[in-house]
């Protein structure tokens, strides 16, 4: 075996809520090789196995994780012509994900420009189908490389295999049955960026939207504005981003929620199948929880009512009390039910 083990192996400091227990075992694999071991390794001691990516989207239990933790190190990006005028990137899963971006962006390839500043690595785009600012990645993975844990084989992955959908995909409906080891993009490159997203629109001007470097500059501006950008001096660091998805509901419901809210204005987006795509942070504002609002070691972003904070000294059972909380308070308010979106580990 390649694989060094460790033992009780702390997990807070490795995501970004700096929350949880130690893993009993962890590894960190840098390659598909060492995901084999790690599958193997957990399987031969009938251990779960638990993969760790960026920590961006993760709450680990206090009590911690009684398996073997794969953190995902691997690292490289190539790129070569595609069909159609495109250029096929390929990423290791343990690229940064922003990192990516503001390289293919720094390139001239249009499509991942608007998916700037989101914390994490590449792997786990494809998974929760990243996405932001009217892009996901969905628009441009042309197939991503796994490890298939119950067939005990590498898999390539087209895109119609994925099954993505907002914020969701097959991947990650498999219940960690695939380990993401690799994704390619097709990219355009000197194509123009489409802005379909108001506030980005609005930001930007009509003149300036086929600037890559321009959007990528006003979404970080954006992002950093609602704290959706990690940084070490933000008193909101330590959150994971976005902790519920917008709730996608029948117009029926939809127009109820804007009965009870009284508001006209009510933002809402319809999906192709007639349903209708509602704020959440829209709903936890008016539903009474205030941006700011500190219960304990835990609160409420001071910038953005969709970002549960943590500030320093607390528990993961304190972080999901205030999520029921939460969840509570706008489902007594207009009937719709918030989901969470990071993942639980242990």
């Amino acid at each position: 075996m390649t694989l060094r083990i460790r033992e009780s192996e702390p997990l807070a400091s490795r995501t970004t809520l700096e929350l949880g227990g130690p893993a009993r075992f962890f590894a960190e694999v840098a390659s598909l090789a060492e995901i084999e071991e790690a599958v193997r390794f957990a399987r031969e001691r009938g251990l779960r196995l638990g993969i760790l990516g960026g920590g961006s989207n993760l709450l680990v239990a206090d009590e911690g994780f009684d398996g073997l933790v794969a953190a995902i190190s691997s690292r490289g990006r190539t790129s070569k012509p595609g069909p159609d005028g495109a250029v096929l990137v390929r990423a290791e899963a343990g690229e940064s994900w922003d990192e990516l971006v503001g390289w293919t962006v720094a390139q001239g390839w249009q499509g991942l420009e608007c998916l700037s500043g989101i914390p994490g690595l590449v792997g786990s785009t494809p998974v929760q189908n990243v996405g932001a600012y009217g892009q996901e990645v969905a628009d441009t993975i042309v197939e991503v490389e796994a490890y298939d844990r119950e067939r005990g084989e590498r898999r390539l992955l087209a895109r119609a295999e994925c099954g993505f959908g907002y914020r969701d995909s097959s991947l990650k409906r498999a219940g960690g049955r695939f380990v993401v080891s690799a994704v390619t993009f097709a990219l355009r490159p000197g194509a123009p960026a489409p802005i379909r997203y108001g506030e980005l629109q609005r930001t930007l001007g009509v003149a300036e939207e086929r600037d890559l470097a321009r959007v990528r500059e006003v979404v970080l501006q954006l992002r950093r504005g609602k704290s959706m950008v990690h940084d070490a001096s933000d008193p909101n660091r330590r959150s994971a981003g976005s902790f519920f998805t917008n709730p996608i509901v029948e117009a029926s419901v939809a127009d109820e929620v804007a009965r009870r809210s009284g508001e006209a204005s009510m933002p809402r987006w319809p999906q192709p199948d007639g349903r209708a795509k509602l704020a959440a942070g829209w709903l936890i504002e008016r539903a009474g929880i205030v941006k700011g609002l500190r219960e304990g070691h835990v609160g409420v972003s001071s910038a953005h009512a969709l970002a549960l904070v943590h500030h320093g000294g607390g528990t993961t059972r304190e972080l999901l009390a205030l999520a029921d909380r939460v969840v509570g308070a706008v489902e007594q308010r207009f009937g719709v039910r918030l989901e969470r979106e990071p993942v639980m580990l242990g």
